[in-house]
């Protein structure tokens, strides 16, 4: 008995060890990574602007830039909202059955000036996209969250720094 006792005791050792290591080795904070898009030089002056503009508290997360720094990208709570400015047209942005309310998963709509395409992502999160201005704007909100204390709160920047217009 106490030979078996202690041949088990050995195979545990090694799998503990492993498994101690592999905690070790992991991330345990929130710090977020977000791609730096790249738009046209126009578009990124507008960008830059938007990053001047944007408030240091986003429905109660306060600002917590994602890396790579950039000026095109912000965040707010680690991974919890994820903005990345100068982005391309997300395709459902000219889907028709988008448009005519036929896409539970993409719905256009509005927040205090600012019109915005919500898309329901695959794992849960959420990616609202502006609209109607000279740069398309991506928000991404996770944990659940509701959009709207993110979309409200971040309007009046999107307003001030890019114009209403058509990005290309």
């Amino acid at each position: 008995m106490p030979v078996n006792s202690f041949r088990h005791r050995h195979a545990i050792l090694p799998a503990l060890a492993v498994l101690i290591t592999a905690a070790g080795c992991s991330s345990a904070d929130d710090s977020a990574s977000a791609a730096v898009p790249s738009p046209d030089a126009k578009v990124a002056e507008l960008c830059r602007n938007l990053d001047e503009a944007l408030p240091t508290k986003v429905d109660g997360e306060s600002r917590d830039d994602p890396e790579p720094a950039s000026e095109l990208t912000a965040g707010w709570g680690g991974v919890a909202i994820i903005l990345r400015c100068g982005v391309e047209r997300p395709p459902k942005m000219i889907d028709p059955k988008v448009a005519n309310g036929h896409d539970p998963d993409a719905v256009p709509g509005g927040v205090n000036g600012v019109d915005w395409l919500m898309e329901k992502q695959d794992d849960g999160e959420y990616r609202f996209t502006t609209a109607n201005r000279s740069a398309y704007v991506e928000v991404r909100v996770t944990d659940g969250r509701d959009g709207t204390g993110v979309l409200i709160d971040l309007a009046p920047a999107v307003k001030k720094a890019i114009p209403e217009g058509i990005a290309s």
